[in-house]
């Protein structure tokens, strides 16, 4: 378990980019939880006239060989292989997007200290459409990067050398935060000094802290100046 104590005063005299993931980071994943696991395959099932039990299995095991890779999250990948219109099928149930409690809070105090903000995301950018109009937050950033705008995931190392050039980043005085541990390992690989695990990325599952990351729960957990002081860590 790594054990860094940030002082949160300290580090954000010294960061000046903060790149955020969407999906279980800034948003609930709940909504692609069940959009994917369960939305997607009673269509599918319906479609193709066989169980959802079936369809379900089928479509879990198509999902597992795509991750990882821009195929992934590409909408337009899954609705010419499932024979589903997929950006239709996401709207129908977009009133399950909602925001992560503190995060437009975090967001307003990123703003208010002259930080840089970038969602950096592996989803599609129809998908990141669909969100931002659904929410609230798409005001407080700089920028927008999607994964398929760089030609890697972000699991991938070279994604972060294409995005460092892209947005100039100092490696030092750069935040990522992310639910997403392969992604964190990657970053950290490539040098990017402070790197937060979001540990409760759904509303409907458990808290799960990372033994490598400083975890957070909540985003107020990194507002200096208030709320908590400290993050919390692994346990």
């Amino acid at each position: 378990m790594k054990k860094i104590n940030f002082d949160l005063e300290n580090m954000w005299e010294v960061i000046d980019t903060v790149l955020l993931d969407m999906d279980g980071t800034l948003l609930d994943k709940h909504f692609d939880d069940y959009f994917w696991e369960r939305y997607v395959p009673e269509q599918y099932a319906v479609q193709k006239r066989i169980s959802v039990d079936e369809a379900k299995n089928k479509l879990l095991a198509l999902y597992k060989s795509r991750e990882g890779t821009l195929e992934w999250t590409d909408l337009d990948f899954w609705s010419d292989q499932l024979e589903l219109d997929i950006p239709g099928l996401k709207m129908q149930v977009d009133h399950l997007i909602q925001v992560h409690p503190y995060v437009v809070d975090f967001l307003k105090f990123c703003r208010l200290r002259q930080k840089k903000i970038y969602l950096v995301t592996n989803a599609h950018d129809k998908t990141l459409d669909i969100k931002l109009n659904k929410t609230a937050i798409g005001p407080y950033f700089d920028k927008f990067i999607c994964s398929k705008d760089i030609g890697k995931a972000k699991e991938e190392a070279a994604f972060w050398d294409r995005l460092a050039n892209k947005l100039q980043l100092d490696k030092q005085k750069t935040l990522l935060a992310d639910d997403t541990e392969a992604v964190l390992q990657t970053a950290e690989q490539f040098g990017i000094k402070y790197l937060i695990f979001v540990a409760k990325p759904s509303s409907k599952s458990p808290v799960s802290y990372s033994e490598s990351f400083p975890s957070i729960l909540y985003f107020k957990e990194l507002i200096a100046g208030g709320w908590s002081k400290q993050l919390s860590y692994g346990r």
